[in-house]
C-alpha cells in the first residue's frame, strides 16, 4: 500500500535500518549482530516495495504475510516495521527490555504485524508452508503471498527439509523463500560445520524453482520476487548471497559477529574497544568515508 520508494531510496532506507540495529543492540546489550545488518537490503526490499502490506492496519485480510525462520535476526525486522509505520521508531530502544514488545524473538502476540513466532531454528517454513498451502488450496487466495527469510545455518534442520517436501509436492506457488546465504553459524563457517552444498541442486530435487542472486542488489531482489510470483506450477527460493556484518568492516566476514552485540567481543587479533558502536555507526552515516562528516544532515 502507498507509493513504492526508489532504488536509491531503497538503498537509503536499508543504510538506515543498519544504524537502527547498531543503536538497538547497543542499548539492549545482548542480541545478534551479523545476520541483522546482513539482511537489511531483503527487508528493506519486502517492506518496502515486494510486500502489499498496511502498517495502519497490519491484520488486513489482504495482506502479504512474512515469516522470519531465523527469529533470532528479528532486530533487522522491527527496525524495518518501525521505519515502515507499524510503530514508533524510538520504540525500537526497548528491544529486549522486561514488558517490552520486542523480544529477543519474535512472539506474534506481542506486535500487530508480526505472522509468527520464532525461537526453535527450522520452525518458520513449516508454518508459512501451512499458510500458503491455506491460501492456496482452502482459501483460493491466489493474490496473497507468503514470504519467508531463513538462514543458511538453519538449514541443517531436518524440518526445513520436511517442509521443503510439503511445498514441493503441492506446489505451493504462493510461497517465496528468501535463504540468507552469508556462509556462517555460531560455531564457524557453514560448509565446515555441516556443508551445504550443491545447495541450488537440493532446492530443485524437492521440486522447487531457484534463482541464486547478490543479496546486496535492492535491484536483483525486487526482481527475483517478480520472477517467483510469475512460477505458477511450483514453490520459489531465492538463494541471496550476502555478507556478514554488511556495512561494518570490522565485521563483515567474521562468524564471530553471529551472536554478539557491539561492546561485548572483539573478533581475534583485534584488542577490545569501547567505541565499536560510534564507529559501526560512522562507518555507516558516512558510507564507509565515501561521504565526510560535514556532510551529514
Amino acid at each position: 500500500m502507498g507509493g513504492k520508494l526508489t532504488v536509491t531510496q531503497l538503498e537509503q532506507k536499508a543504510n538506515k535500518i543498519r544504524q537502527d540495529i547498531i543503536n538497538m543492540l547497543v542499548e539492549a546489550g545482548s542480541g545478534h549482530s551479523a545476520g541483522p545488518l546482513d539482511l537489511a537490503d531483503i527487508m528493506t526490499a519486502l517492506y518496502f516495495n515486494i510486500m502489499n502490506i498496511d502498517p495502519s492496519k497490519p491484520e488486513w485480510s489482504e495482506r502479504d504475510l512474512f515469516f522470519l525462520s531465523n527469529g533470532h535476526c528479528v532486530p533487522v525486522q522491527y527496525a524495518a516495521m518501525a521505519e515502515r509505520g507499524y510503530f514508533p521508531v524510538e520504540e525500537l530502544g526497548t528491544l529486549r527490555k522486561f514488558g517490552s514488545r520486542l523480544q529477543g524473538h519474535p512472539e506474534r502476540t506481542k506486535l500487530p504485524g508480526l505472522e509468527n513466532t520464532s525461537g526453535p531454528l527450522g520452525s518458520g517454513l513449516s508454518q508459512a508452508a501451512g499458510y500458503a498451502y491455506s491460501l492456496q488450496y482452502l482459501d483460493n487466495a491466489r493474490h496473497r503471498w507468503v514470504y519467508v527469510v531463513t538462514g543458511d545455518g538453519e538449514l541443517n534442520e531436518g524440518n526445513i527439509w520436511e517442509a521443503a517436501m510439503f511445498a514441493g509436492k503441492y506446489k505451493l506457488s504462493q510461497l517465496i523463500v528468501f535463504v540468507d546465504r552469508n556462509n556462517i553459524q555460531i560455531d564457524g563457517s557453514t560448509e565446515s560445520v555441516m556443508p551445504l552444498e550443491d545447495l541450488r541442486g537440493k532446492w530443485e530435487s524437492f521440486g522447487w524453482h531457484v534463482q541464486e542472486i547478490d543479496g546486496h542488489n535492492i535491484e536483483s531482489i525486487i526482481d527475483a520476487a517478480s520472477m517467483a510470483r510469475a512460477i505458477s506450477n511450483k514453490p520459489s527460493v531465492i538463494i541471496s548471497h550476502t555478507i556478514p556484518g554488511k556495512g561494518v568492516d570490522f565485521m563483515e566476514y567474521d562468524y564471530h559477529w553471529h551472536g554478539n552485540p557491539p561492546g561485548t567481543i572483539e573478533p581475534p587479533g583485534s584488542p577490545p574497544k569501547a567505541d565499536q558502536a560510534k564507529q559501526a555507526l560512522m562507518k555507516l552515516r558516512t558510507l564507509d568515508g565515501k561521504i565526510t562528516p560535514g556532510d551529514l544532515h
